[in-house]
């Protein structure tokens, strides 16, 4: 099953991480976009999904669980990309 993969990034040292982490686990069998919350648009769509920190991912339009500490939780995110 493809999953679309949204990325929250401010542009940070940690959100690039998390960027990496996200493309290397899922590869080209997922769509990843990153979108930069120094836009309004990207704010507005943050605020909606309820993202208070960055950086956060957002799989199938749910927030994963997988960024809710410093960094990736790469466990996390490999169980909810299956």
């Amino acid at each position: 099953m493809k999953h679309k993969i949204e990325i929250f990034s401010a542009g940070c040292a940690t959100c690039k991480e998390t960027i990496e982490a996200v493309r290397k686990l899922a590869g080209s069998d997922h769509d990843v976009h990153v979108h930069d919350m120094h836009h309004h648009e990207i704010a507005s769509q943050a605020k909606q999904h309820g993202i208070r920190s960055l950086p956060a991912v957002v799989i199938d339009g749910k927030v994963a669980g997988c960024c809710a500490g410093r960094g990736v939780d790469e466990h996390v995110l490999r169980e909810a990309l299956r």
